[in-house]
């Protein structure tokens, strides 16, 4: 008989519906079970695409004796940690307290009132490689909360207040400026690996905040080795097994230290933030193979990952398939020859370096170990024919592939994660000319202004694209926040001020429901939402922006666009209750120094005004949007909007002499207005 979890709309909850344990759902039922039944909690944390849930649910959960004691012992409780980021912040951070690390799946225990006082990870079934079977813990902890409960109680209090200590701000009183990110910088090169790219060994995640911040050291401080660090990464992780070389898109990290061996799901926050990265790195350096994966890696979500009837973006895709891991996604040479016939593979393989032996368990995961000149070279093909052959090696490849079982989608619809995916569309369509791209990111918007904002306005977190079923989850600070930094960038594709104002509307709401002027620091949780042990404020930039950091660039950005002065103000006070931590750790906060580098050089504000479509008004527009510019905003009105719009980004703007008209301010000072192309480039690049 299926368990609470039935009921559930979240993939991961639902895969344990019909475990023989007696799972509740996170909520009020579970601990007031516990209270009146004197019994600890267990709670267990994971995420549809996590192998090593699959792994420990294999094994425990789905076995009757163990999930004999874990009823008889324990109220037990399942999480998603992607539904709930609050619920998973606060005990990993309880976790790594108690063990020194953390991961998912994630196994805690705690007392009725919800304190932690033992945790883990994964635990075996029986005694493996250095760890207690999971039986043996079971056992351990309810005879040790049934005959040792002062120091259970002693324990979760300091727990407790050691979690609690990690949200306090710490507040600086130094400037940010340029002296800070170059420090910045030098604490970041030591980590780099720079024969293959990314930071630290192996592991390797992609990190694109970690990049994107680079990038923009090197546009704003001229920093050419920022530079270099960012293009022998994104050259080397492109090659490498971590990307999808037949259907474009990134696997979630490297177990190597050369990118050739995935841990196989898909994450859309991964997909999102690196289609944007490898953007702006095409912008500034040009190198079209960073344009090809842009464009291979949006197709990619456009094609797999998107519900075709409403626009929304799903979640994550599985590492496994038919219970094994990767297997979707790598190919024998027999299979190759089969698909290609023998000349087109002969080509695939040496580019692909695919051998008889294989890379990966006797299979082979698609890898480019060599540049386009040498294989060209060896082959006898110019670089335009092997390139040619290769294109149709992939479609002959990827059409084969559908064939085969897919990893499980993980179809749940999460806010800030679509942004992620909705600002790298709008984005891409606005530099590469893509309107189709485009139509993608304002449908999502449309999604999730229809089905994911509640009548009076409040931001959702979660819901099914293909249910009608109401989102049920309040909306967390990074929703909010992600929501509505992509809002401008959508903004800026389409120049349609609706998606300007909910900007705006966002950011206030934000502040209202997140911001506490006493501390001067956003917390993760609104002020409308359930109370916990403590509540959580996650400073650090992980796989995703932290909440805080989003926050100070939205509002930042928005501040630029409206003449807000609040969201501004409150965007730069967040800023500094991690000022010193993001100079002395930049890897765990680099989008707080994205952030931050914004706040700290003075933005151009280019307004152009002038009817889309004509020549004069598309070319300066052309210009505004050339190179990687991120101190630049850019904005479009037509003549006769001029009246209509009461931001004062736009007061007094005018066509000169009946021509479209381009305006430059910067640092509270403005050029003249200019109608010819060559003019607007001059004052761009410096010139008046």
């Amino acid at each position: 008989m299926p368990n609470r979890l039935s009921a559930e709309t979240s993939p991961y909850l639902l895969q344990h519906k019909d475990n023989p344990v007696d799972w509740y759902p996170w909520g009020d039922e579970a601990f007031a079970a516990a209270r009146e039944l004197d019994r600890p909690v267990f709670l267990s944390i994971g995420y549809s695409s996590c192998h090593w849930c699959h792994v420990m649910e294999r094994e425990s959960f789905e076995d009757e004796g163990i999930a004999g004691l874990m009823n008889d012992l324990f109220v037990n409780i399942k999480v998603d940690r992607e539904e709930r980021p609050d619920v998973d912040s606060i005990y990993m951070s309880a976790v790594q307290s108690m063990t020194g690390h953390g991961g998912w799946p994630m196994s805690v225990f705690l007392s009725p009132d919800g304190k932690p006082f033992y945790g883990g990870t994964y635990f075996p079934n029986d005694d493996r490689g250095g760890m207690p079977a999971f039986p043996r813990v079971l056992a351990a902890v309810a005879e040790a909360y049934q005959d040792r409960r002062d120091e259970i109680d002693q324990n979760s209090s300091r727990i407790v207040n050691a979690i609690s200590s990690q949200s306090q701000p710490r507040f600086s009183v130094e400037p940010i400026a340029s002296a800070m990110f170059d420090s910045a910088y030098r604490h970041l090169a030591p980590e780099f690996d720079w024969q293959h790219g990314g930071i630290g060994m192996q592991p390797k995640f992609p990190q694109p905040m970690l990049y994107e911040f680079l990038l923009t050291n090197s546009a704003m401080q001229g920093n050419n080795a920022a530079q270099g660090i960012v293009e022998l990464t994104l050259t080397n992780m492109a090659r490498g097994g971590i990307y999808d070389q037949i259907g474009g898109g990134f696997h979630r990290y490297s177990v190597d230290n050369v990118w050739l061996v995935p841990h196989f799901e898909k994450m859309l926050y991964d997909n999102g933030q690196l289609a944007s990265l490898y953007l702006h790195a095409w912008q500034i350096t040009g190198n079209p193979s960073y344009a090809r994966v842009v464009e291979e890696t949006l197709n990619y979500l456009d094609r797999e990952m998107r519900h075709r009837e409403t626009g929304a973006f799903f979640s994550a895709t599985d590492a496994d398939s038919e219970g094994e891991e990767g297997k979707f996604f790598v190919w024998d040479t027999q299979e190759m020859a089969a698909v290609l016939g023998p000349d087109l593979a002969h080509v695939a393989m040496v580019y692909w370096d695919a051998t008889r032996f294989g890379n990966f368990e006797g299979q082979n995961i698609l890898y480019m170990h060599r540049t386009d000149e040498s294989v060209a070279d060896e082959l006898g093909l110019t670089v335009e024919e092997l390139e040619s052959k290769i294109g149709e090696a992939k479609k002959l490849l990827y059409a084969a592939r559908l064939h085969r079982i897919p990893p499980m989608t993980d179809d749940k619809v999460i806010t800030s994660w679509n942004a992620l995916a909705m600002r790298a569309f709008a984005e891409g369509g606005a530099t590469m000319d893509r309107e189709d791209w485009i139509v993608v990111a304002i449908r999502n918007a449309e999604f999730i202004r229809d089905r994911l904002v509640r009548e009076d306005g409040r931001l959702m977190r979660s819901c099914k694209a293909d249910s009608d079923k109401p989102a049920s989850i309040l909306g967390f600070l990074e929703d909010y926040a992600y929501l509505a930094d992509a809002l401008t960038h959508l903004y800026e594709a389409t120049f349609d001020l609706r998606w300007l104002e909910w900007a705006e509307q966002l950011c206030d709401g934000m502040i209202e429901l997140f911001w506490d002027p006493t501390d001067s620091v956003f917390y993760d949780t609104g002020a409308d939402q359930e109370e916990l042990i403590v509540r959580p404020r996650d400073i650090f930039d992980n796989a995703q922006p932290s909440g805080g950091s989003a926050a100070s660039m939205a509002l930042l950005r928005c501040a630029e666009f409206t003449g807000n002065v609040d969201l501004e103000r409150v965007g730069s006070a967040n800023l500094r209750s991690v000022r010193d931590l993001m100079e002395r750790a930049p890897s765990a906060f680099p989008w707080w120094l994205q952030a931050a580098e914004f706040y700290a050089n003075p933005v151009k504000q280019v307004v152009i005004v002038g009817e889309r479509g004509h020549p004069q008004t598309e070319a300066m527009l052309n210009e505004a949007r050339r190179g990687f510019n991120p101190d630049r905003i850019v904005a479009v009105m037509s003549p006769n909007e001029t009246n209509d719009v009461s931001m004062p980004l736009f007061d007094s703007r005018r066509m000169i002499d009946g021509q479209p008209t381009a305006y430059v301010c910067r640092d509270y000072t403005c050029d003249l207005p200019v109608n010819e192309v060559a003019a607007l480039a001059k004052q761009l690049n410096g010139g008046n």
